[in-house]
């Protein structure tokens, strides 16, 4: 298998596993990774994900330069477009496929090209100190269509990412973090250990909550601010008073942790 799952109590582990390629992406783990994706989204008892690769060398390289070519020959570009509009892009997240959990990206080294859209794509990233991170699609005569023209701008300042992406150079993990592109750089060995305390730490409160907090967060940057703080009070309003809500306070007064009504992931609102 080209992907690997797993999961840990309310946390799925999604492990790119194909080390000898720097964990590109082939048709098949594309397919892969779709299902996983899928799983996530449909388990009532999953809360959150991570996303990593297998071995100290790359998160993910991009999609695989030998098999590229399956990935378009079906359809010419015009049919191709319309059907990307409906099915999910390459590694799943990219496009058409929503979740609706946070998903964290555990970056250990190279995270290039279709690789840094699909890290683009997850909620919260982390990088190994040895991580590099870059868009190199111009060298190959394309351009990044998996989300990383759109969403690096949105990540980082307008004008580093228009550079990454007109050079292909790289960025190494601290640059990464000073630009806010990862939320920490943590060594090697300890990635895994600090993913794993990030994805508890989410897990820990209400999913209906997380759900709705990602939700305001994630639709409200599409939107004009004043339509945005609609949206927010929209999402916020209905879990004012409600049973967590009440647990949280009655918790809170008796100093003990609080005991959820709901354990799985509940739908959002």
């Amino acid at each position: 298998m080209s992907v690997r799952f797993e999961t840990e109590g309310a946390i799925a582990w999604i492990t790119l596993d194909r080390p000898e390629a720097l964990n590109a992406i082939d048709p098949e783990t594309h397919t892969a990774l779709v299902r996983a994706w899928e799983q996530v989204r449909d388990s009532q008892d999953l809360r959150v994900a991570v996303l990593t690769g297998a071995g100290p060398r790359a998160f993910c390289a991009g999609v695989d330069l030998k098999r590229v070519g399956e990935f378009y020959r079906d359809a010419p570009a015009d049919r191709r477009v319309a059907a990307w509009n409906r099915r999910p892009g390459i590694g799943g997240l990219t496009r058409n496929l929503e979740v609706g959990k946070p998903v964290i990206a555990a970056v250990n080294g190279l995270c290039l090209g279709g690789g840094l859209e699909l890290a683009l794509a997850c909620d919260l990233r982390l990088a190994s100190a040895n991580a590099a991170f870059g868009l190199p699609e111009l060298r190959w005569a394309i351009i990044p269509g998996q989300g990383g023209t759109q969403r690096l701008p949105r990540a980082i300042p307008p004008a580093i990412a228009l550079e990454m992406i007109l050079t292909g150079h790289p960025i190494g993990a601290r640059r990464a973090a000073s630009l806010g592109l990862v939320n920490a750089v943590v060594p090697r060995a300890r990635l895994r250990t600090a993913a794993r305390s990030m994805a508890r730490a989410i897990a820990a409160h209400p999913p209906r909550v997380v759900r709705a907090a990602l939700a305001a967060v994630r639709r409200g940057l599409e939107l004009p601010l004043a339509d945005a703080l609609r949206l927010e009070q929209e999402l916020a309003d209905p879990l004012r008073d409600s049973p967590d809500n009440r647990e949280a306070r009655a918790a809170f007064l008796a100093k003990r942790a609080p005991r959820w009504a709901v354990r799985g992931a509940a739908p959002g609102p």
